[in-house]
């Protein structure tokens, strides 16, 4: 079924006129595609519609406002990094597809974080943390630098961006093992078992290390999510930007975040077992998830994974499972099914989904940290008590 509707049907589900329908879409809060029946004529996007309608039912006391905007409502602040527009992902206007056919995770790190095009001097950096698997370390390796670095709060853009880059390559280092110099891409690779040699890789390792700077790419940042805002809120109080990237990497920890991959193994294993029809039925039928599919900011579809999809086959398994919910659903598969059927594709370590969204998204949310350090504003909102009410004859 399509999400777009006509002009008429738009404006009698908001009650509102013309004009202020146009002005909806003027300040991006309406997005538009021409009518293939009459390009002269706009058509609407049915979600976009039906949640402003929702708003516009409810009282407007700050509080309910304040209490709308924390789950995929209005946005609570500016930046000037990423935003998702028309079905498709920019980082600082530029397309994060498009800039994944060409850029490492390096060169657009500095995108995000406004700078040019020029690589930054790195400060030294010791053997990373010792541990039996990748995410301890690399919450290791995070926690010793928040322990030790400074303050972010008063220092010159020229010093954060050095140390933005040395941040990336310790979070780098502790997933791989090892420290390396070269692409993260191909440290990465090198390290997981999927680079290749010889005059026909060239520098680039090969097209599993190619596949690997992709996903970089596509997952470095990804607006005002929950890993990235909880890296402003550290960076609010002038913390170092070590520990804006340890409270983001504590976010993504959760299974309602960065655990997505296990979810979907899950899925994937019931569909091994009983059938990917039976599966989902059994799912659906119980009013539960179906992760790896769908996102509520791309309804027609992930450009990520269509993106990363493009490249490679997915494991027969996980196709037949693809295409077991697109057709009783009508899902398309989002970054984290791309980001499981990479992995088994490239027998990449059990957490190298995690880990692969873990050294990707550090890249935003330092250039999120720093962006909310050079605001001076601190991130304090309030909380609406529901509890006992307190006794005032005492």
């Amino acid at each position: 079924m399509s999400d777009w509707i006509g002009a008429e049907e738009a404006r009698a589900r908001l009650g509102v006129r013309p004009q202020t329908l146009y002005a909806y879409v003027s300040r991006g809060r309406l997005s538009t595609r021409p009518d293939p029946a009459d390009p002269r004529r706009s058509l609407y996007r049915a979600s976009e519609i039906g949640l402003l309608a929702e708003r516009k039912t409810r009282s407007r006391k700050a509080s309910q406002v304040a209490a709308g905007a924390i789950a995929w409502g209005e946005p609570v602040l500016e930046s000037a990094i990423t935003t998702v527009e028309g079905g498709r992902l920019y980082y600082r206007g530029r397309d994060a597809v498009e800039l994944s056919e060409t850029e490492t995770l390096e060169a657009t790190a500095r995108l995000l974080r406004g700078g040019h095009g020029a690589a930054l001097k790195r400060d030294a950096r010791g053997a990373p943390p010792t541990a039996p698997d990748m995410r301890a370390r690399a919450f290791l390796a995070l926690a010793a630098r928040a322990g030790s670095d400074g303050p972010a709060l008063g220092r010159h853009p020229l010093a954060l961006a050095a140390e933005a880059a040395t941040l990336l390559d310790v979070l780098a280092d502790a997933v791989a093992g090892a420290a390396g110099s070269g692409p993260i891409h191909v440290r990465l690779a090198l390290a997981w078992g999927c680079a290749t040699s010889g005059p026909a890789a060239g520098a680039g390792g090969g097209p599993g290390a190619d596949l690997l700077r992709r996903a970089l790419v596509l997952l470095a940042d990804h607006e005002l999510n929950a890993s990235t805002f909880a890296a402003r809120v550290a960076a609010s109080t002038g913390a170092s930007l070590a520990a804006g990237a340890l409270a983001g990497l504590a976010a993504l920890s959760g299974p309602r975040h960065g655990g997505a991959a296990a979810a979907l193994r899950s899925l994937a294993a019931e569909a091994a077992e009983q059938g990917a029809e039976a599966a989902i039925a059994a799912r659906l039928a119980q009013d539960r998830s179906l992760p790896g599919f769908g996102h509520p900011l791309y309804p027609e579809g992930d450009p990520r994974a269509g993106a990363l999809l493009a490249r490679f086959e997915p494991p027969p398994e996980l196709a037949r499972l693809r295409a077991a919910v697109e057709g009783a659903t009508g899902k398309a598969p989002n970054v984290d099914f791309a980001l499981v059927a990479l992995a088994e594709r490239l027998a990449l370590p059990q957490d190298a989904p995690f880990a692969l969204f873990a050294v990707a998204r550090c890249a935003g949310w330092i250039a999120h940290a720093i962006e909310q350090v050079q605001t001076g504003d601190l991130i304090r909102p309030r909380a609406r008590y529901a509890g006992v009410r307190p006794d005032s004859s005492t």
